[in-house]
C-alpha cells in the first residue's frame, strides 16, 4: 500500500464515520460537508424507483426525530472500502434507524483532494426488537 492509498482509506474511514455520526444526530451540516452538491440517492420504495437529490434528502433528515433524540442504540458498521482509482472509492455501510437496519452503497469521488459521497443506493428490513 502506497502513502496515498493509505491516506485516502483513512480520509474514506473519517468520511464513513462523519456519515454514521450525521445519521444519528440528524446532522444536516455534517451531511452537507460530505455529500457531493449534484449527490443523487437511490432506493426502491413500495415497488416503486425513489430519487433525491441533496437539498431533499437533507430536507427529510432536518424534519425527522433522529436516533439520538429518540434514545435508540447505535450500531453502524462499515461492511467494505475499495479504492479502485485514485479518485474514485466505494464503501459498503451497514446502520440501524430503528425499527429498520439499512446496508447503504456509498459511491464517493475524489475532487480538490476531498473525498464526497457522489451517490447512495439503499436498502433495508425491518426488525423484530422483540427477537
Amino acid at each position: 500500500m502506497t502513502d496515498s492509498t493509505g491516506s485516502d482509506f483513512a480520509a474514506i474511514e473519517t468520511l464513513a464515520q462523519t456519515y454514521f455520526d450525521a445519521l444519528y444526530e440528524g446532522d444536516v451540516d455534517k451531511f452537507a460537508s460530505i455529500f457531493h452538491p449534484e449527490a443523487r440517492l437511490y432506493s426502491v420504495g413500495g415497488g416503486q424507483a425513489v430519487t433525491l437529490d441533496v437539498p431533499a434528502y437533507l430536507a427529510i433528515v432536518g424534519g425527522r426525530e433522529s436516533p439520538a433524540q429518540r434514545g435508540d442504540r447505535r450500531e453502524d458498521i462499515i461492511l467494505s472500502m475499495d479504492r479502485p482509482t485514485p479518485t474514485t472509492a466505494h464503501v459498503r455501510v451497514c446502520e440501524l434507524f430503528l425499527p429498520k437496519r439499512f446496508i447503504d452503497e456509498l459511491t464517493l469521488l475524489k475532487q480538490d483532494g476531498k473525498w464526497r459521497i457522489v451517490s447512495k443506493v439503499w436498502d433495508f428490513e425491518i426488525l423484530d426488537e422483540k427477537a
